[in-house]
């Protein structure tokens, strides 16, 4: 396996150079590149191609958002992870349709920031459980848009709720014991049905339309 290239995004150089420390005495960690900004990241990604961002949200000049956008419309393969902290909820809608694989709390503990890395750079989308929570909660109380009822098959369900425990395709199809190319269509199905874009955006859809108990 090669190692992986990564880039920080935050206004904080503390946090920034700290996280840095900790990333580059990982065996599987090559490069940590730092940018202060979204600006100065998105000039930074012309030149050097991280395998994986760590995206603070609020950040002057050009925000967490609109640098993730902008960022994959130059590179649509590019994974991004969202760094959030408390009282970041009302972004957390904006980060997923600007694109981001996920999210992690800045306070984690490193063990997890390492789980939520090898989970993104290898497909997977990853909120960390307390996220997950925080999201069940903000739309508890909101009623469900109307829409037109999407019509899923009970084996569509169970990938749905696998894909939102943050399981890769091959990870459900060992626990739902089929293939993993019949994981690849129901997911793809999902997707299509749901008009998401990625397996974050997905999530957000099952928790808001109330699909899934998290």
């Amino acid at each position: 396996m090669e190692k992986l290239n990564l880039l920080i995004v935050d206004d904080h150089k503390l946090f920034r150079e700290g996280l840095k420390i900790l990333l580059k005495n990982l065996e599987e960690v090559n490069e940590v590149w730092e940018a202060s900004d979204g600006e100065v990241f998105l000039s930074m990604i012309k030149t050097c191609r991280p395998d994986l961002v760590l995206m603070d949200i609020e950040m002057p000049k050009v925000n967490g958002i609109e640098a993730t956008s902008k960022a994959l419309e130059l590179f649509p393969d590019l994974k991004i992870l969202a760094l959030s902290m408390y009282g970041d909820e009302e972004y957390f809608q904006k980060m997923v349709d600007a694109g981001v694989c996920g999210f992690l709390l800045k306070n984690s503990e490193f063990s997890e920031v390492k789980k939520a890395i090898n989970a993104v750079v290898q497909g997977n989308n990853y909120f960390t459980e307390e996220i997950l929570y925080r999201l069940v909660n903000r739309f508890k109380s909101k009623p469900v848009q109307a829409e037109p009822l999407i019509a899923l098959s009970d084996r569509e369900l169970e990938v749905l709720l696998l894909i939102c425990k943050g399981l890769s395709n091959q990870e459900i199809a060992d626990q739902l014991f089929i293939s993993k190319r019949t994981v690849d269509h129901h997911r793809a199905s999902l997707l299509t049905k749901t008009n998401t874009r990625n397996a974050a955006s997905l999530v957000i859809y099952a928790i808001k339309h109330k699909m899934i108990e998290v």
